[in-house]
């Protein structure tokens, strides 16, 4: 008995070391109405931190080193009345360069799309079977979180193995294929403004990105991990980045992926070639004005 009663909690420990996230959830309310009972949105993040931290979101066993650190807010901009509100969604996650503790970003998204209906002690729920639910509002909150979840998996898996992140893109795509509509629900359509989750995951799936792949893999596994004992051929692995990203906006300028791609990574650029020689960090600097247009200040410090 004794025996069998081991066995199951081992078992129960490893599943609950399982999971792929180590994410912080938090919900700001403050700019909702007085009227409305702020212990709602308390148990809003609890339900929320439990869904994207308990959910197995791949068949793969993590162990608690390996887990992706990330964290999501959502901070509450309107009460649209009837428990439907709309929100913004930061979602940001980050990955250790091997044999260091830096963490290097590799998601730091800002969503301003997110409108859902909540009523305090509703289940978070994400059938991927049915992603619009039986109600378009109520099931929109938990497909945006899975949507992000599977891109931030994708990314993840994508800096490791060239490619590798393609079955949680093509999840995340999937996801707007079959999003909740109706109401003031957004976000999801290629129309829905000039950012929107279609766009940013079309630049991870359709064919004409699909350098950003090469890029990744790059920037991450040939350039980043190798710092800590192979400087140098660290830099030459994020500089080829560069020049795949180069050819990607070239053929597609201004697109959302080159956006997305550089968003919280102007700092590190600097910090990766400004011991560099300085054939390379002009070179790397004159690429890194043409992609990241909104950081050039930044980038003219590699002189």
């Amino acid at each position: 008995m004794r025996t069998s009663l081991f066995i199951a909690m081992l078992l129960l420990m490893q599943a609950t070391g399982a999971q792929e996230l180590q994410a912080k959830f938090t919900v700001i309310s403050n700019r909702v109405s007085t009227q409305v009972d702020k212990k709602t949105f308390q148990t809003l993040q609890t339900t929320l931190t439990n869904f994207v931290n308990n959910r197995k979101w791949t068949p793969d066993v993590f162990q608690p080193q390996e887990k992706i650190r990330c964290n999501f807010l959502l901070n509450i901009d309107q009460d649209l009345g009837s428990n439907l509100y709309k929100a913004t969604l930061t979602v940001q996650a980050a990955r250790p360069a091997f044999n260091t503790t830096y963490l290097s970003p590799m998601v730091n998204f800002q969503d301003n799309e997110v409108v859902f209906k909540y009523i305090e002690f509703q289940p978070v729920e994400f059938n991927d079977n049915r992603v619009g639910g039986n109600d378009a509002s109520v099931a929109n909150l938990p497909a945006v979180i899975a949507y992000y979840i599977n891109l931030i998996i994708g990314m993840d898996y994508a800096s490791f193995a060239l490619r590798g992140g393609d079955p949680y893109f093509q999840k995340a795509q999937y996801i707007v294929n079959n999003a909740p509509e109706g109401g003031q629900i957004s976000g999801w359509k290629a129309f829905d403004g000039l950012r929107n989750r279609y766009k940013l995951i079309e630049g991870l799936v359709d064919n004409r990105y699909a350098l950003m792949h090469d890029a990744i893999y790059s920037y991450y596994r040939t350039g980043l991990d190798n710092f800590f004992d192979r400087e140098a051929e660290a830099r030459v692995g994020v500089l080829n980045a560069l020049n795949y990203l180069n050819t990607v906006n070239s053929e597609n300028p201004n697109s959302m992926i080159m956006q997305f791609f550089f968003q919280g990574k102007s700092n590190e650029m600097v910090k990766i070639f400004g011991k560099a020689e300085s054939s390379m960090k002009n070179q790397a600097r004159d690429l890194l004005v043409r992609l990241d247009i909104s950081n050039t200040s930044t980038y003219k410090e590699l002189k």
